[in-house]
């Protein structure tokens, strides 16, 4: 359910009644309510045109960029910031990376698009791992519910799988942690590299990946499944953010965007302090970003900006903690790079 603003926030100064903040995870999922006209959609401003790629072709050499919005329109666990992340990462890989638009496959429930359900998700991991060779630079992206279920074979050290949810998932079911690590981590070959970025509750393992960066001792820490299953590449290598551990809530809110937009605290933080790095001509490295984020976050949580209202009878404060997730160790002191 819709939560006003409880505090004032570094980042704007307008009326604080009309800020929202909505969490992307399961006890917000099952009781929000939701209007049919409440959501703050803005246009992009720069690359507002679609375009479409298809999803059954074969991706260009180099790079490419697989990202899903998720915003559950005419259900009410609608989130109303999915379809402005995915048009705000899209023009961050275009703009600040060198993307070309024909490498950027994008799911949404825009009208342009394929709907994000789970069979076009799971064709969509297909379509970003197709054809790989030497040297490819992949990203995937997600915007959208997540959710954790029990784990039944070992494989999780905190006994429970991570899970995405498609807009179909209350039929088609949700996809786990173990079928996306099989789909986009093991195939990676030798040259390969995948950056994922993902935005939802209890992302911090979904990709399973075997070690987790620990911000506090600076180390790797141990993330290999107690079962001893396999879950690295193929001598690819993937990096992943979350937008928190495995047991926290992520936040959609109106608090952090200027225009008061809705968009994912973690996509809105991260694509602001690279792109602030990249216009200021520096370089910016993979511990500057968890650090920024971390920072940012835990402002504006501790303000109220990310308070959300998960239950009718109290209000629950989001602790958000960003999460750096590998395949291998790597120095987090060097440049981040797409």
């Amino acid at each position: 359910m819709d939560t006003d603003f409880l505090g004032t926030s570094k980042h704007l100064s307008q009326d604080r009644d009309k800020i929202i903040t909505e969490a992307k995870g399961i006890g917000h999922l099952f009781g929000r309510r939701s209007s049919g006209n409440d959501s703050p959609y803005t246009a992009s401003p720069s690359s507002s045109q679609h375009f479409c790629v298809s999803i059954s072709g074969r991706p260009p050499r180099g790079k490419r960029a697989f990202l899903c919005g998720v915003s559950y329109k005419k259900q009410k666990f609608r989130l109303r910031g999915a379809i402005n992340d995915v048009h705000s990462m899209r023009d961050f890989l275009v703009e600040q990376f060198n993307f070309p638009l024909d490498s950027v496959l994008i799911l949404s429930e825009e009208e342009s698009y394929k709907p994000p359900t789970r069979k076009n998700i799971e064709d969509g991991f297909k379509w970003l791992t197709r054809g790989l060779q030497f040297g490819d630079s992949l990203v995937f992206y997600y915007s959208g519910h997540g959710l954790r279920q029990a784990d039944f074979n070992g494989d999780e050290k905190d006994g429970f799988d991570e899970t995405l949810c498609p807009v179909d998932f209350l039929t088609e079911g949700m996809i786990l942690d173990n079928y996306i690590n099989e789909a986009i981590v093991r195939p990676l070959k030798l040259g390969v590299t995948l950056h994922a970025i993902i935005d939802s509750c209890h992302s911090g393992t979904m990709l399973d990946l075997p070690l987790v960066y620990n911000k506090i001792t600076g180390k790797w820490d141990d993330n290999r499944p107690p079962s001893g299953a396999s879950k690295g590449t193929n001598g690819g290598k993937v990096i992943c953010f979350s937008a928190c551990e495995d047991h926290q809530l992520a936040a959609d809110t109106s608090a952090l965007s200027p225009e008061k937009a809705m968009s994912g605290a973690m996509t809105y933080t991260f694509i602001t302090e690279v792109k602030e790095a990249i216009t200021n001509n520096r370089r910016i490295t993979y511990r500057e970003i968890l650090d920024s984020m971390d920072k940012t976050l835990d402002e504006d949580n501790k303000v109220g900006c990310l308070q959300a209202r998960i239950f009718q009878i109290f209000q629950r404060r989001i602790s958000q903690e960003p999460l750096l997730s590998s395949t291998e160790e790597f120095n987090v002191n060097t440049e981040f790079k797409l």
